[in-house]
């Protein structure tokens, strides 16, 4: 099957990494996962199961570089991950980050990965946030931006949130955006924002994984 890199921020939906983790897994996938610092707040990484010898499952900005200062030929985490996976998944992606993906912010593992991804490979974002984050302007702008610079030919002149899915498919068909949904938030608003639910998100990464080893032969089974 497909090696899968799963990034993780600081949403709360971060709580639901252990059973994204272990769907993916179930599908036959090798699976790293990035998190952020403030990812780390929402889920213990021993929920992964145990640490494999290599390291991993679970990686932090820590540990990025290795030792107490760079060596020549020490290895560039950011840049052997890229190279490694087929496919890489957000999920949760939360505003911060979309901010610093859109804007090519790189402050952490995460954020340096996808400004060193190649984007002949898949890139599925699940955004998850409070639904006023999510209908604000700067959330539309940034991903207004995002799909510009992946887009294969001429965009509409405008387009609304609603849409956002349905116009990176058509577009940009190789960075996907898996909407949130409405539902009650954590923080106990009721709205749009939550991220998409795992089963949807596990399928997601399937057929993507399925059509990457079918057509580039990518799938290192």
């Amino acid at each position: 099957m497909a090696r899968i890199l799963l990034g993780v921020t600081g949403s709360v939906a971060a709580i639901r990494t252990p059973a994204l983790f272990e769907a993916l897994v179930g599908q036959g996938h090798e699976v790293r996962v990035v998190a952020t610092e403030p990812a780390l707040h929402f889920f213990d990484p021993c929920a992964l199961g145990p640490v494999d010898p290599s390291g991993g499952p679970l990686f932090r900005d820590a540990d990025e570089w290795a030792g107490d200062r760079y060596q020549r030929d020490d290895p560039v985490l950011h840049i052997a991950f890229r190279q490694w996976a087929d496919l890489l998944i957000v999920a949760p992606l939360d505003a911060n980050t979309l901010a610093k993906f859109t804007l090519g912010l790189s402050d952490n593992f995460l954020t340096c990965v996808f400004r060193a991804w190649d984007f002949t490979r898949p890139v599925i974002l699940a955004p998850a946030m409070n639904t006023l984050m999510w209908q604000s302007p700067v959330t539309l702008r940034h991903l207004r931006l995002l799909l510009s610079d992946r887009a294969e030919g001429a965009l509409p002149d405008s387009w609304e949130l609603d849409a956002a899915a349905e116009i990176f498919a058509r577009h940009a068909p190789r960075l996907v955006l898996v909407p949130p949904q409405a539902k009650r938030l954590a923080c106990g608003d009721v709205g749009v924002g939550a991220m998409a639910e795992v089963a949807v998100l596990a399928e997601t990464v399937r057929l993507w994984a399925s059509t990457t080893e079918s057509t580039e032969g990518l799938g290192h089974k």
